[in-house]
């Protein structure tokens, strides 16, 4: 599944498309297809990619309700787990990225309590607690496959590389943090089509207003 092969569908289709979702899918499409175009830039591709996610599940933000954006994203992957009646999310996880979803789970530099310890506001016992804590509960839901959890738990931490990258704390094509980008580039690049695919299968569902509606 790719950009050309969505953006096919959603042109025959989009005149089906409630507001919300019309402008959802021709966002998230828009910076797929800028992904696509940077294969050989991993910091690139990475970034569009996170920005693609974003378009399709984000939306305003009361900072006075106490909600965060990790927050948002779990009830969102949780809403699409549940509307996915072909387990292709499922099949995603458990039979194409389970190892490499267990690798990002265990690597320290993209859990965002490692950072705070860096900037002295953990002690090293507090953020290793919280690691391996977090690590525990994570392949307690591996090991009971569930879905919604995982992944939850794994975009959390590419949540962490993704304002590492954006707020300008890594270096464009540094050594020091190919690994996560590639693996949080790669789950990214097939996650992010199945999660418009599934969007567009679900024409009928309640999808809430985007983040900055289009003002003519």
């Amino acid at each position: 599944m790719n950009h050309a092969t969505l953006k096919a569908r959603q042109r025959a289709e989009r005149h089906n498309h409630p507001p919300n979702l019309a402008l959802r899918v021709h966002r998230a499409l828009s910076w797929l297809q800028r992904a696509e175009q940077l294969a050989d830039d991993p910091d690139g591709r990475f970034i569009f990619l996170w920005i693609a996610f974003n378009a399709a599940y984000a939306t305003h933000i009361d900072d006075t309700a106490g909600i965060s954006e990790r927050t948002l994203f779990r009830e969102f992957l949780a809403k699409l787990c549940r509307l996915d009646a072909a387990h292709r999310i499922e099949a995603l996880v458990w039979d194409e990225f389970a190892g490499n979803i267990r690798v990002l789970l265990d690597n320290p530099y993209i859990f965002r309590d490692f950072w705070l310890h860096q900037t002295g506001s953990l002690s090293e016992t507090e953020w290793k607690k919280n690691f391996a804590g977090a690590k525990a509960a994570a392949h307690r839901a591996l090991s009971r496959r569930e879905t919604a959890t995982v992944l939850s738990a794994v975009l959390s931490r590419i949540y962490t590389l993704r304002n590492q990258l954006v707020h300008g704390g890594a270096t464009w094509s540094s050594s020091v943090n190919r690994d996560q980008v590639r693996d949080g580039g790669n789950l990214l690049a097939k996650l992010v089509p199945l999660v418009i695919e599934i969007m567009m299968d679900n024409v009928t569902e309640a999808w809430p207003a985007a983040c900055y509606p289009v003002v003519a």
